[in-house]
């Protein structure tokens, strides 16, 4: 156990230690240094004959002078007889709701993603839980109190209401962890609300017919060569954005112009065949080139800066919605679909295949062995012609470009 409390602690260990331990200061004050990284203050301190480890709070809303300020002043207590472990509870549960809920708001603040989160937590409970149940007692709110604050936003704004939900909840684990409460009320509550129907989210798409004009636009973009490369692919294949972000050179056959997906990377757990057309196989070839001047050849067809990587999802999203196209990488699926059923005469059983979907019932499914491979060839190959013939410009880059 780690030990400083002969030269006591500073402001710019406490900041800095990272070394998981015990480091103590001086009337039984210490830091303690968890393998994650977290750090809280205890004190351990002898009240009424009885020794105990105080909880002072985590350094992230307790500093060194005030944790000391906190140790000298339960230290004065129990010397005269007090108890002040039992003086704090005592206090503290004298706390209201929205108290409680203002000071866990503050505890986890430092450790939210972002401003905009913690600022999220608080204004949605003083909208719709301070007017009703922020005067209770924190001990005293009960499970029909949460419902008379849920009940009239469960089915208009649904969202807001099971975050709301959500939040309340964070404040009573709070709470019974300060031994206040036995039981948390916002939690299993779900069969007195109504029911609410989920709402399929649809991905934005692009219309058809204006795919041709998003590839100009990436042609002439400033984006990274492979990162470049890689749209123009996913949407050439009509491929999911994980299938191509993470294709591997070894699943492609340059011979048969096929790339094989195995079954571990399909979201169907079914191994996926997918043709490729020319400018699909001209793609290969520029990224193979990228490969070979590459310091070290990547397994990835389509690596990212991290070496080992592949690009990420949030990559190409940030590049499409920077080329001003207000619409999802997924969608490029539902504009294939769409231009396969509006503008060809493709069974739907061979548009869903090129799509890797399954089609029809389990028995029909197993009955089906076929994945129509030759007519998905045919597809593609009149996709890739459209997007050209629309005038879509192909992307090449001058023999040196550097990867990015």
């Amino acid at each position: 156990m780690a030990d400083k409390a002969r030269d006591g602690l500073t402001a710019a260990f406490v900041r800095t230690v990272t070394k998981p331990g015990r480091y103590g200061d001086g009337l039984g004050l210490h830091l303690v240094v968890s393998p994650t990284g977290a750090k809280r203050w205890i004190q351990r301190i002898t009240i009424r004959g009885k020794r105990v480890d105080m909880g002072l709070g985590p350094l992230s809303a307790v500093s060194l002078a005030e944790a000391r300020e906190m140790a000298a002043r339960n230290h004065r207590e129990a010397r005269t007889g007090g108890d002040p472990l039992r003086a704090r509870r005592e206090a503290q549960a004298a706390l209201t709701f929205e108290e409680a809920a203002r000071k866990v708001h503050e505890i986890h603040l430092p450790t939210w993603r972002n401003e905009k989160h913690g600022k999220d937590f608080i204004s949605s409970l003083e909208t719709h839980a301070f007017p009703k149940i922020g005067k209770l007692k924190v001990q005293d709110v009960t499970t029909a109190d949460v419902l008379a604050v849920l009940s009239p936003v469960w089915t208009t704004t649904h969202e807001t209401a099971r975050r709301v939900r959500q939040r309340i909840g964070t404040v009573m684990k709070w709470a019974i962890a300060q031994g206040w409460r036995q039981d948390n009320p916002a939690e299993n509550i779900s069969g007195a609300l109504p029911k609410v129907p989920k709402v399929k989210a649809h991905r934005v798409s692009l219309p058809y017919d204006k795919v041709s004009a998003f590839l100009e636009a990436l042609a002439g973009s400033g984006a990274g060569p492979v990162t470049k490369l890689a749209l123009e692919f996913l949407i050439l294949t009509a491929a999911r954005s994980g299938e191509v972000r993470e294709a591997r050179w070894d699943e492609i056959d340059m011979a048969g112009k096929v790339w094989e997906i195995p079954a571990s990377r399909m979201k169907m757990k079914r191994a996926h065949r997918v043709p490729l057309a020319p400018r699909a196989m001209e793609i290969l070839a520029e990224a193979e080139r990228f490969r070979h001047v590459a310091a070290q050849a990547s397994p990835l067809i389509f690596p990212g800066q991290r070496p080992g990587r592949p690009l990420s999802d949030m990559t190409l999203s940030k590049l499409v919605k920077e080329l001003g196209f207000p619409v999802d990488v997924h969608g490029f699926r539902t504009s294939f679909r769409t231009w396969a059923q509006e503008r060809t005469t493709v069974a739907h059983e061979v548009a869903e295949a090129a799509l890797a979907h399954a089609v029809g019932n389990s028995v029909s499914q197993a009955y089906a062995r076929s994945d129509m491979f030759e007519k998905r060839r045919a597809l593609m190959e009149r996709w890739a012609a459209y997007l050209a013939e629309q005038g879509g410009e192909v992307i090449r880059f001058p023999a040196g470009v550097a990867k990015g």
